[in-house]
């Protein structure tokens, strides 16, 4: 309902603009044809005519972006209120069990078991949106690290914490045995990066998980991380919007899947930070996605 609304608003504010630069051609062209011998005047009037049309298609622009931003931020308002709402509902209803009825050991262990899931369910929430706003500020100094462990030992904690057989998130061995992995940065902030890059292509991979990670070195400057699934894909408009704070696609496939929007946004702005980059590839919805995370070598 809110977000047919504010369609609506960005409509309006697009047609008012359009009807606005109508108007005001139509009476330069009448006033043109009137006063065409008159030079000085007819000089006047284009500076006049091209400030008026500037004026009105910036202020439609920035508008149009307001509206879309709040709507951006309402939707990460709803997704976080989700993210901590769920788990801790479900933490009370445990602990309520607990409280009142007699339960037998094991499923003691469960419900404590099941507590625990959810209180790391919160606390990664609650460190995405942290990481999130401290994304793009350099405190940590960098140190020099091989790259291809620390994504190995990502890979490790994905599967576990994913409960995830290990063809089902498979890691490329043979571009580990390559020399010259080497990359110089913050362990921690490398780690979340490609933490963030396997739990998307987890949670974005439907029923079947069929994920490939691997890293390779293209040339002598740069080592590149490639995280491909099997799963929803993104439609070719999406592909470089999905790094943008907040933002998350809009597709029937994708609604079920629950987020906060930050994720590949932390990972645009470690890779940044790092002197690299990263984007996306897919050949639309069904297909897959393959994200390329590439970083400048160290050199020894």
């Amino acid at each position: 309902m809110v977000v047919a609304g504010r369609r609506k608003s960005i409509a309006f504010f697009i047609a008012l603009g359009v009807g606005l630069i109508s108007v005001t051609l139509l009476l330069y062209v009448g006033w043109v044809l009137l006063n065409w011998r008159t030079g000085i005047l007819l000089f006047l009037g284009v500076l006049l005519l091209a400030l008026i049309i500037s004026g009105v298609v910036i202020n439609t622009v920035f508008l149009v972006r307001e509206i879309r931003r709040n709507e951006q931020h309402d939707a990460f308002i709803n997704a976080v209120t989700h993210e901590l709402k769920t788990p801790i509902a479900s933490i009370r209803l445990y602990l309520q069990t607990l409280q009142r009825r007699d339960v037998d050991e094991s499923k003691r262990q469960e419900f404590y078991r099941l507590m625990l899931d959810d209180t790391n369910r919160l606390l990664g929430t609650v460190e995405q949106v942290l990481k999130a706003g401290e994304a793009g500020v350099k405190r940590r100094q960098h140190t020099r690290l091989d790259f291809a462990e620390l994504v190995r030992s990502c890979v490790e904690v994905a599967r576990t914490g994913h409960h995830l057989q290990p063809e089902a998130l498979r890691y490329d061995l043979r571009s580990e045995r390559q020399r010259g992995m080497a990359v110089s940065g913050d362990s921690e902030e490398l780690s979340t990066a490609v933490s963030n890059l396997l739990d998307n292509a987890i949670k974005y991979s439907g029923e079947k998980i069929d994920i490939v990670v691997g890293v390779e070195i293209p040339d002598e400057r740069r080592v590149i991380l490639k995280v491909q699934d099997h799963g929803v894909g993104i439609p070719a408009a999406e592909l470089k919007r999905i790094f943008k704070r907040f933002y998350r696609v809009r597709t029937r496939s994708l609604a079920h899947v629950k987020g906060t929007g930050l994720g590949l946004f932390i990972v645009r702005a470690v890779a940044k930070k790092h002197g690299g980059r990263v984007f996306a590839e897919s050949a639309g919805e069904g297909h897959g996605t393959t994200v390329v995370f590439e970083l400048p070598r160290s050199k020894p």
